[in-house]
């Protein structure tokens, strides 16, 4: 490997390791000793890699969405089109101890870019992509042209308030009830 490869994995390790903090203790645990422990590195390395928390901070939400972007993108092709938006849906749901983690670092950043300049823009690209991904699913089960605005924005909506319900289930508890509720929210759609 060489070294911009190296750098680039450790920038993924450290950022793996600060959505964990983020997720188990919350933001004020997000410090450079913290996921530098929790990484297995020494703190100079972690500085190394992120220079500034909030550099740290804005990779790990890209990483988060990212991740999410690739589990998407590998939805094969050539699915019916009403099948495609729903696997694109669950996606978007923390059905597992991978996506709580997500949604976790998510609600985390999301709420300190409110009051951090800095991480805003990160924030607004998260929320531009579901946004993309709202208004393509509505486009795939044939909502009319007219439409397609405000059934992205409320689908969006459901989206982001199902994954905050979904996430908080007891452990062993199905989420099943949210998939079901997104497949009669998609049936109930306008179509052309």
């Amino acid at each position: 490997m060489t070294t911009r490869e190296d750098l680039e994995q450790r920038r993924v390790d450290v950022s793996d390791a600060a959505c964990r903090v983020l997720a188990r203790d919350g933001l004020g645990a997000l410090s450079v000793r913290g996921v530098a422990a929790e990484a297995g590195l020494p703190p100079s390395t972690v500085r190394y890699v992120f220079p500034t928390q909030a550099a740290m901070r804005e990779h790990a939400i890209t990483l988060v969405f990212d991740r999410t972007r690739e589990r998407i993108d590998a939805i094969p092709a050539g699915l019916p089109d009403d099948e495609t938006a729903r696997r694109i849906l669950v996606e978007l749901l923390p059905l597992d101890d991978e996506r709580i983690v997500e949604l976790d670092v998510y609600l985390a950043l999301g709420n300190a870019a409110l009051t951090d300049d800095a991480l805003r823009p990160a924030l607004d690209r998260v929320v531009a992509e579901m946004r993309a991904w709202c208004d393509r699913i509505v486009a795939l089960v044939g909502v009319p042209e007219d439409d397609r605005v405000d059934e992205a924005c409320r689908l969006h909506a459901l989206v982001d308030g199902l994954a905050v319900h979904v996430t908080r289930l007891a452990t062993g508890e199905s989420g099943e009830w949210a998939i079901a509720l997104l497949d009669r929210h998609l049936t109930g759609l306008p179509t052309a």
